[in-house]
Formats: C-alpha cells, structure tokens, sequence
C-alpha cells in the first residue's frame, strides 16, 4: 500500500476538526502529530545552499539562533558552475545534514527567473534562463532526496521582486508564463519529482498564488504529475478554504487556528468540497508517513564529516567563479608581493540575508588563505567601512600607500550584506560610492590590480577594462576564502561561466520601468524579452553576456554535424583545448527560429554540457536538442506547438561567442496561432493587452483599508500611525530585532499584510478584529478627507 492510500484510510476515521488541524503547521517548522492516529509529524527546516535549523518557537526572519551547517555558495554561484552532478553532490550532502539534524524537508532549492538584477533574493536562485534553472534545481532535488529527505521547489511562481511580495499582482501573458517562468518548475518536477513544492506569496494574473488552482491542480498536478504536497511561503495564505479547494495542502506555519473557523463555514455552505479537504490532509499524512520511515531506515546513518562538506564547499565556490577579464596577470606567481584591499578580506561577504542564512561549521578568509599559501609578502588595508560601504580619507590613503609597495593589488570590492536580501530589492545596480572611489584610488596607486568581487547578482562595471583582471566570486559559502586563493593562484581554475547577463545599464532592460515600482501591480510588458533573449534579440549588449566567462587556458569548437529527424535533433562538435594548462568550459547549444511566423527571441539554449580536456585534448561534445527546444507556447490553442520550417543551431561559449552554425529542416509541424508581435522590448497597452487576451487590468487601490493592506500604509491614516508603532514595538520583541537597525526586518515588517498580522500573532488576534481594525481605520480615514475637503472650500 502506497503512503497516500494509508494515509486517506487515515484520515477517513478523522473528525472535521482534526482533518482542518492537519492542513495547518503544528508551528513555525513541524507538521501536526496525531500520534493516536498514527499520524507522525514532518520537520521543514530553510536551506537553500545550508540548513537554517531552528528551534520550534524560532523565528522565521534569520534573526534567531540556528544549529551550525555547511554553508555552500549561493544558487546565483552555483547556476554559474553549470554542472548538474556538482549540484546533485551538494544537495546530497544537504540531505546528510538534514537527516542528522532530524529535518524531514528542506525548504529549496529555489527556481525562480531573474527577471531583473535588481531582485533583492536573486542570490537565492539559479538562471535567467529556465533551462539551466530547472536541470540544475532537478540535480539539487535528486542529491537531496537521495538520503532520505524530502526537497521543496520554490516559489510557485511569478515571484520575481521582493517588494510588496505578499501581495503584489504579477500581471504576465500566458505564453511568457509557460515559457519562462513555468519551464523550470516543470522541468525540475518531472526529473526530479520533489516530495513538497512551495507556492509563492504574490497574486498572479489576479489570483494569489496560494489559491490558484489553475496553477496548483490543472498545470502542476494534472498536467506535470506532480504527486506530493504543495504548502504555502509562510504567511503566504490569504483564504484557506479557497486554497485547499485549489490545491493548496499546508499552510505554514501553523497559525493557531486563524483560518480554521472559515475552512468549516465554507464546508457548510457548501463552497468547499469534503473531497477536497480530505485529499489536503491525505496529502500532508502522506508526507509524514513517509518522512518517519524514511528516518527509520537511515537510523544508523553515519556521522556527517564536517571536513568533506567543507571541501566539497571550496570546490563548489571555485568553480562558481567567472573570470570576467584577465590579460594574463593570473593566477599570479607563488612568490608575487600582495597588496590585500579591502575588508570583505577578513570579514567576508559569502551568503546572501533572511531565511536562507546559515550559521556556518567555519569560515575562511581571503586574508588567512593568501597569507598561508604566498611566499611572497601580503600587505593588507581595509579601505572601507564593511558593513555600510563607505570610505574616508584616512582609509584611501592607507590603501593608497599599501598598494604602491606591492607588486600585483588584489581589491575585494562588492555589495554590502545590506544592499541585497529577501524582503526588498535593489534601487539601483551600482557598487556602494566608497568601493568605486577606493578602486579610482587604488588603480591610481597601481595599475597592476586584480578586482574580487563579491556579490549576488549582476552590478553595473562601467571601469572593468582598467584592472588587469576582474573575477567574480559571487557569494561562494563559507569556503570562499579558500576557494578564491585556489584560483587567485592557479591551484584551481575559474570554472564559472555567467547563468545571467549583466547589462551595461540597469536602466537598458525593457523590465526595468515597472520592476519594483507599484505596490500592487507588477505588468510583464517585456513578455519573453529577459536577460539574454533581450540582450541578442534587440540588438543592446550586456556588458558581459550569458554564459560567458574566462579559464586559464583556451577552446576550440570545430566540426559541426546535427543527426536525427523532426524536432528531435543531436547536435555535435569537436572541442580541443588549445591551451597549455587541463581546464573546463561549457559548450552551449541555441537555437534560432530561421522562419517563425510568431514572434520569438534571437535565440534560446537549447543544451548545454560542461566539458573538461587536459592541454592539446580534444573531444566529440554531442548535445541533445529534445521537442521543447524548437516549440513555443500558443497560448490561444493551450499547446506546445513547433511549427515547420528552418531553424539555425548555433554552438558556442556564450550567447554572443558562437563558433558553429548549422541549419536543419523541419518538415512538417503545427500550425500556431497568429499573436501581434510588440514593436519593442517592451509592449505597450494595446499590445500588452492583445498578449494578454483581455485589457491590462488597473491596480488595486491602496485605500480604502482592506486585509491585504501593508503596515507600511497604516501611515496613510492618523489611526494607522498609531496602530503602526503598536505592531513594530510588538514585532521588535517578538523578535528580538529593530527594523530601524536591521534591513532584513524592516523589509518583512513594512511588507506585511494586515491579514498576516492575524496570522501571525499566534492567535492572540482573530481575523474578525482585524477586520474591525480595518474598518475603524477606513471611518476615520474618511472623516478626515472630507474635514479637509471641507476646509478647503
């Protein structure tokens, strides 16, 4: 018998009560016992690239105290390895962690596209490209759930900006859904068939994500035949008996009770179905089953190796580094006299803020790796404030002076932990003012400069031609230190290549005019146009492009040959080393759509495949373009359609590198809607419109008063303020954190509905009151608009 149909004989003896109380967390991290049922509870536990373990009554933010673990580079760093097995390795040993830790799930990895560089969680993800985000997040879920522990793919979608997340509408066509921000989900789910997946907090197209059956039943159930539990982001549900009618199984956490009272009236009336409930809870049951025996049988699971998993880290982090310009400054010599610039070089910056931070087993420093392995002399020089970015005088002429007395300056310059976290994304892309003007400073000094940067995501490099050499570390876990002297002197080489664009301007990207900027609406008016697809369709290049990344040595790709027939094709080529030292790069398929009577993007990745070759080696890469590398979504037919015609592959290094070309034939295929096709990168009403099939819907208002206002607009109401600084001096005990001092708490505080509010309050506050709050808010609101209409006439 199956863990789901033990599971439905379960909770077919159950009352109503106890079936609502199972589709509820028991509290912040754990599902609900009912040991006389013989029903277990599951542990979650954060962990995108490192367990963030706490304590039941911990909080969720990333303020509190959690049990040390490896803490691996970010998912930005290790979309850049491109390298499925060394994301599967590392998921496996997340799983080990998580098993001795008695986590029964880890809440990642996360998938989510990066629409623009500014996101203020895009550390925490993969690609700008759905291909490379969902084979690598489908590697991660398989090492994982190799060592008995469930993965959660998050967040269940269109979750592109952190701002207004909770409730933010995210306004997309369906063939952009489809094809960007749903292709990876699917891609992971059917390879790697994750025990849990998470939806995300923001509505979209009109419905939150926490209740959109069309998403959680009709594309992810019925259509990818996802078979597990599907639970919300926390304090993501914002109706809970529509959830559970739309495939939503748990809500966490638990919220004492909060939508309990409204789950049973819409079972009387009839608005929710039994059935529904029933397989909700079926679900969850299903999911403890088998956590507890999956913990029965890895009992006698030997002890996780501390030391391993930090190596395992260190080679992670090198090989997540792209080598953004070199003109053979490195690796540098074992005997060069260092100037060591910054203080990201003894106080890291090598993991992102909020839910996804790690108390890491130990840390390594740029400093501390360089002094212990150069035989020549390190001089070191802060050069800036850490925490905030800035510089001073004093600090620029220390720098100054350490730089002119060494032979080659190694500059760690980057994004301050503040600039970029879950709750509220970037305003700008630029580096803080104190780290450019160090660099004009230092390179004044020396010209002979190597500039570190430790970051994220993409940042404007309008001087990246003036250092001898640029490499981005990214934030490369708790190894970084290590890792960066390994390739800093060539005992490892920079294995990343860019799974995003930068652009030269944040300002260039068709995204960039409604990302971050409404608090209620987010309009997709780029539609297909992110990253690369925009970059080599219109015609602006990035300053570095998509795949793209240096090593120290160099390819050739030569010999292009496609075999097989319709739109099922293998394209291969032969790749030789031509360099004098073993090193990897990334042989990257995209195919163009020579005669598309729609329109598509230049180009798309189609296959890829990571290849290492010793010096003067060469080998056949053959890369495998399946159906979907040729097919579009129609969005009028509901279908995956590849039209006949002729389409150019193109194999190279990068989207802009490309070394071969051949073109194949597809004889016969679908006939494909025709859609208006926008004049530019981003669509305009009338066009946005068309894509859509229906007008671009206005915004929600921001008043009256509702549950889905944020504390952040109690400041429109005298009552409001009041309330306000009621609820953040509640917060700031609750969790031991002033949002006047932390970021990171200021952004989940401001951000937060009042419904949330309820939620989280332990049941101390009922959703009825704060529908009484709400409504003394709008009658007070009212009567001071009109005193001052009023007054005004």
């Amino acid at each position: 018998m199956t863990d789901l149909a033990r599971a439905k004989d379960i909770v077919a003896t159950l009352s109503t009560d106890q079936k609502v109380a199972l589709v509820s967390g028991a509290d912040f991290w754990n599902t609900v016992a009912m040991p006389e049922h013989g029903i277990p509870s599951a542990s979650l536990s954060d962990g995108p690239h490192g367990l963030r373990h706490q304590a039941a009554d911990a909080d969720h933010v990333g303020l509190g105290d959690s049990d040390p673990a490896t803490c691996f580079p970010t998912a930005s760093a290790l979309g850049a390895t491109w390298d499925p097995e060394l994301a599967t390795q590392i998921g496996a040993a997340l799983g080990r962690e998580a098993r001795e830790l008695g986590v029964d799930v880890i809440l990642g990895p996360g998938l989510n596209i990066k629409r623009h560089p500014a996101g203020g969680r895009n550390f925490e993800y993969l690609s700008e490209d759905p291909l490379v985000a969902g084979r690598m997040a489908a590697a991660m879920v398989t090492g994982i759930q190799s060592e008995g522990v469930g993965a959660c793919l998050k967040h269940f979608a269109a979750n592109s900006q952190e701002r207004d997340r909770m409730r933010a509408d995210s306004v997309v066509d369906e063939r952009t859904l489809r094809e960007l921000y749903l292709t990876g989900f699917e891609i992971a789910v059917k390879e790697s068939q994750p025990w849990t997946v998470m939806c995300s907090y923001n509505k979209v197209n009109g419905v939150h994500a926490s209740q959109h059956r069309r998403l959680l039943t009709d594309i992810l159930r019925d259509e990818w035949g996802f078979d597990g539990v599907v639970m919300s982001d926390w304090f993501a549900v914002a109706d809970r008996a529509a959830g559970i009618h739309a495939g939503l199984d748990l809500e966490m956490p638990g919220s004492n009770g909060t939508w309990d009272s409204q789950v049973k009236q819409a079972l009387a009336s009839g608005s929710l179905a039994m059935a529904d409930l029933d397989l909700a809870a079926s679900r969850v049951v299903a999911l403890a089953l088998r956590a507890q025996a999956e913990r029965v049988a890895r009992a006698d699971q030997a002890p996780v190796d501390p030391d391993s998993h930090h190596a395992l880290a260190r080679r992670a982090a090198a090989a997540g580094s792209v080598l953004l310009t070199n003109d053979g400054v490195l690796p540098l010599p074992q005997d060069a006299s260092v100037a060591l610039i910054g203080a990201f070089a003894k106080t890291p910056r090598y993991q992102g803020a909020g839910s996804s931070q790690v108390n890491p087993t130990r840390l390594d420093t740029a400093y501390d790796a360089l002094v212990g392995r150069l035989d020549g002399d390190v001089a070191y020089a802060p050069g800036y404030d850490v925490g905030s970015g800035d510089t001073d005088d004093a600090l620029i002429a220390q720098a100054r002076r350490v730089a002119a007395a060494s032979d080659t300056v190694v500059l760690m310059l980057g994004l301050p932990s503040s600039y970029e976290a879950e709750g509220y994304d970037r305003s700008h892309l630029r580096l803080p003012h104190g780290h450019t003007r160090l660099l004009e400073e230092v390179l004044d000094a020396n010209p002979s400069t190597v500039v570190v940067l430790a970051a994220g995501a993409p940042v404007e490099l309008p001087w990246a031609s003036r250092p001898r050499a640029v490499l981005l570390s990214y934030l490369g876990g708790q190894a970084a230190g290590s890792a960066l002297v390994d390739v800093l002197l060539g005992d490892a080489e920079p294995g990343g290549r860019l799974a995003e664009s930068f652009p030269v301007l944040g300002a260039d990207l068709p995204s960039n005019a409604t990302f971050s900027v409404h608090p209620t609406q987010v309009l997709y008016r780029e539609n297909l146009h992110v990253g690369y697809r925009f970059h080599d369709t219109w015609d602006t290049p990035a300053r570095f492009p998509f795949g793209y990344g240096l090593g120290y040595t160099t390819f050739e790709v030569d010999g292009i040959r496609t075999t097989g027939r319709g739109a099922k094709r293998t394209v291969s080529v032969d790749v030789a080393n031509t360099g004098d030292r073993a090193g990897s790069t990334v042989v990257q398929a995209y195919v163009h759509d020579v005669t598309a009577s729609v329109h598509r993007p230049e180009q798309e990745l189609g296959a890829w495949q990571k290849v290492t070759l010793a010096p003067g080696e060469t080998a056949t890469v053959s890369l495998v373009l399946d159906e979907r590398a040729f097919a579009l979504y129609d969005a009028r037919a509901s279908r995956w359609a590849v039209e006949a015609g002729e389409f150019e592959l193109r194999v190279g290094l990068s989207s802009t590198d490309i070394r071969q070309r051949a073109t194949v034939r597809i004889a016969a295929g679908d006939d494909v809607t025709p859609v208006p096709a926008p004049v530019g990168p981003a669509a305009d009403d009338a066009e946005l419109s068309a894509l859509l099939g229906h007008p671009v819907p206005a915004p929600a208002p921001t008043l009256p008063f509702d549950r889905e206002t944020t504390v952040r607009e109690l400041n429109l109401s005298g009552l409001g303020m009041v309330l306000r600084g009621a609820i953040k001096r509640m917060s700031e005990r609750e969790l031991g954190a002033s949002a006047d001092d932390d970021p990171v708490a200021a952004g989940f505080f401001e951000s937060t509905p009042m419904r949330a509010l309820a939620m989280a309050s332990g049941g101390r506050v009922s959703l009825a009151a704060i529908d009484t709050i709400i409504r003394m808010l709008n009658v007070t609101t009212g009567k001071a608009r009109r005193a001052r209409r009023s007054a005004r006439r």
